[in-house]
C-alpha cells in the first residue's frame, strides 16, 4: 500500500513482503511487465509512426503502457501520502523535465502529433517508475529474488525468439553471407540485452554464492551464447565491460579473491596468446571483426557519420529536431553521407546520448546526462556499504543494488551504440527503467533504515 494509513515500524517501513511466486511478484509490482516489451510477432520494417503506418501490435504496445500507467495515477491520486526520499525526487525530477523537453519539441517536430504521443508514452512510464519506488518504500520486496525475477523473465523472453526461429526465422534472426546467423530477436526481444542481462546477474550471483552454482552457471551460459549468436560488437564489449567491473570489486572483497582473479587474467593471456599463435594474428582478427573492412570499423559502421550530422545539425539549431519525428524526418533527406546501407531505413541515431540530442537539443542531453550521472552515484553512494557490519536483509538488498548497477552500467554502454534505452514502445526502453527503479528502490529502502525521521513528499 502506498497510502499513510498503513502500519508501519519506528523507522516508517513495512518488513520485507518475503518470497513471492513469479505470478505474485508480477500482481505484486506490474512494474514487472513492462519488462515483456510486450513481444511483438511482426517483422520489424513496414512500421513506421511518422507516416502513419501502424498495425494492430501498435495498438497492443500503446495498451500495455497505458493500462500500466493508468493504474499507476489511479494509485497515486487516491493515496493520502506516498514517500519519496529527498535524494530520490532529484533524480525523478530530471526524468520528468526531459519528458517535458520532449513534449516542448512537438512544436518544430516534422511531425507534432508523433512526438505529442511518444513525449506522453515517456511520462507514463516513469509515472510507473514513481509509483513504484513510493509504493516499494513502504513495503520493499526481496530484492534479490526480485532480480532474479527480472532474470527469469529475460530467460523467457529469449525462450519466444528460439520458439519463433522454429516458425518464422525471419522475424528474429538474418543470415549474411560471409558472417553467418545473427540472431537479434527483432521485434519478439532484445537478445543483444536480455541475454548480457542473464549472463551479469547469473555471473554476480555465482561470485558471491547467491544461489545454486548449477543454476548460476545455466543461465551465464545462456547469456553468454545467445550474446555471440547477435554478433553484436556494442552488445559484446558492454558485457565484457560489466564482468571486468564485476571481477575488480570481486577481487577487492580479500585477498583470496584478488589472487584467484589475477590468475584468471593471466591465464585469459596465455590462451590468447595460445590462439593467436596457432590462428595466425590476421585470421584470429578476420574472425573477430567478422570480415568487416577496417573502413567500416573505424566507422562503427557508418555510425560515426551518423553521429556527425546531428551534431552539425544541432550546433545550427541547438533546439533538436524534434522528439523521434525529427531525426526520421530530416536525416532520410540527407543521402551523400557515404554510409554503407541504405539512408532511408535508418531510423534512429544509433546511440542513446546523440539520439537525445537529436530529439530535443542540447538542454535535453545535458539533463540526460545529469539524470544517469545522478542515478549511478545515488547507487554507488549506497552501493559501497560494508556488508559485514549490515543486517541480513541489508545485506540482500546491497547485493541487489550492485547487481543492479551493473546491468545499469552495461545498459550506459551499450547505449553508445543503440538509441532503443532512450525510445517509448521499445522492451530495452522499460528494461532500464526496470533497472533505474531497482537502484532507486533499494536507495531509498537504505536511506530510511539509516536514518529517522522519513522526509515526506
Amino acid at each position: 500500500m502506498i497510502g499513510a494509513s498503513a502500519k508501519t515500524n519506528n523507522i516508517g517501513i513495512l518488513p520485507s513482503t518475503g518470497r513471492l511466486s513469479f505470478v505474485g511478484f508480477l500482481k505484486r509490482y506490474p512494474i514487472l511487465l513492462l519488462a515483456f516489451g510486450p513481444p511483438i510477432f511482426r517483422a520489424s520494417s513496414g512500421i513506421d509512426a511518422t507516416k502513419g503506418v501502424v498495425d494492430f501490435w501498435a495498438f497492443i504496445q500503446v495498451g500495455w503502457i497505458s493500462v500500466l500507467a493508468i493504474r499507476a495515477i489511479l494509485r497515486i491520486a487516491y493515496a493520502k501520502s506516498f514517500i519519496i526520499p529527498k535524494q530520490i525526487r532529484s533524480a525523478l525530477r530530471l526524468a520528468f523535465i526531459l519528458g517535458l523537453l520532449f513534449l516542448v519539441s512537438a512544436a518544430y517536430s516534422t511531425n507534432p502529433l508523433v512526438s505529442v504521443a511518444y513525449s506522453i508514452l515517456y511520462i507514463f512510464a516513469w509515472i510507473c517508475v514513481v509509483e513504484f519506488i513510493a509504493n516499494v518504500h513502504m513495503k520493499p520486496p526481496e530484492w534479490l529474488q526480485f532480480i532474479f525475477q527480472l532474470r527469469l523473465i529475460a530467460f523467457i523472453l529469449f525462450d519466444l525468439v528460439v520458439l519463433t526461429v522454429v516458425f518464422n526465422p525471419k522475424i528474429v534472426m538474418v543470415v549474411i553471407p560471409d558472417i553467418g546467423i545473427r540472431l537479434s530477436g527483432g521485434t519478439v526481444a532484445s537478445i543483444a540485452v536480455i541475454c548480457p542481462l542473464m549472463a551479469i546477474v547469473s555471473a554476480y550471483a555465482f561470485l558471491y554464492s547467491l544461489e545454486s552454482k548449477a543454476r548460476s552457471v545455466f543461465y551465464f551460459l545462456v547469456g553468454i551464447t545467445g550474446t555471440v549468436i547477435t554478433q553484436s560488437r556494442g552488445s559484446e564489449l558492454a558485457l565484457l565491460f560489466s564482468l571486468f567491473i564485476l571481477l575488480f570489486t570481486w577481487a577487492k572483497t580479500g585477498k583470496r579473491f584478488a589472487q584467484l582473479t589475477l590468475s584468471g587474467v593471466m591465464a585469459a593471456i596465455v590462451l590468447i596468446g595460445l590462439l593467436v599463435g596457432y590462428y595466425g594474428g590476421l585470421r584470429l582478427w578476420s574472425v573477430l571483426n567478422r570480415g568487416q573492412s577496417t573502413i567500416g570499423i573505424e566507422s562503427a559502421s557508418g555510425r560515426t557519420e551518423v553521429w556527425m550530422f546531428v551534431i552539425k545539425y544541432c550546433m545550427s539549431h541547438p533546439q533538436g529536431m524534434g522528439y523521434i519525428a525529427g531525426f526520421r524526418s530530416i536525416f532520410r533527406e540527407y543521402y551523400a553521407l557515404g554510409l554503407q546501407f541504405d539512408v532511408s531505413r535508418i531510423g534512429t541515431a544509433h546511440n542513446a546520448f546523440i539520439q537525445v540530442l537529436a530529439d530535443a537539443g542540447w538542454l535535453a542531453f545535458i539533463i540526460y546526462v545529469m539524470m544517469i550521472y545522478k542515478i549511478l552515484s545515488i547507487g554507488w553512494h549506497y552501493a559501497g556499504r560494508n556488508m559485514l557490519a549490515a543486517s541480513t536483509q541489508n545485506t540482500n538488498t546491497l547485493h541487489a543494488i550492485r547487481c543492479a548497477l551493473l546491468l545499469l552500467i552495461f545498459c550506459v554502454a551499450d547505449g553508445m551504440n543503440s538509441a532503443e534505452f532512450v525510445l517509448p514502445l521499445r522492451s530495452v526502453f522499460y528494461l532500464e527503467l526496470i533497472i533505474i527503479s531497482v537502484i532507486l528502490g533499494c536507495s531509498a529502502e537504505l536511506l530510511t533504515r539509516a536514518r529517522r525521521p522519513i522526509e515526506q513528499l
